[in-house]
């Protein structure tokens, strides 16, 4: 992990499923995750490290939650993979000024979505 001074360098998640949200994210976006005992499992190498932890509470934008943002440069397959394996999709495609993305709920009840500046096509 290259840490800087006063940088953005780990984040954590709640997670009502834990083995749900590990399995999720190893299939969709080929996460590898480090177990730290029954309640708590790491990522890295996926721009920002971080974490999960077993809880009852989540983030979702509804809550006041910060969202995190995926890039994809194929918008559709990639809710196609989100759909596939799991995810709600809770705010369809739409387009904003510079992009379109659409939001989803992972199985442990995150809130993320996926943005791409690429065309429909």
């Amino acid at each position: 992990m290259d840490k800087q001074h006063e940088k953005l360098n780990y984040v954590e998640f709640g997670s009502t499923d834990l083995d749900g949200s590990k399995g999720f994210f190893s299939h969709v976006f080929g996460w590898r995750f480090t177990d730290y005992g029954p309640d708590y499992s790491a990522f890295d190498q996926q721009g920002l490290e971080g974490g999960f932890f077993t809880s009852d509470q989540t983030a979702s934008q509804e809550k006041g939650s910060a969202l995190l943002v995926f890039y994809s440069s194929d918008l559709e397959q990639t809710l196609a993979k989100v759909a596939s394996h799991g995810g709600d999709i809770c705010k369809g495609i739409f387009e904003f000024p510079g992009g379109r993305r659409f939001h989803f709920i992972e199985p442990g009840g995150n809130e993320f979505a996926v943005w791409s500046d690429q065309p429909a096509g």
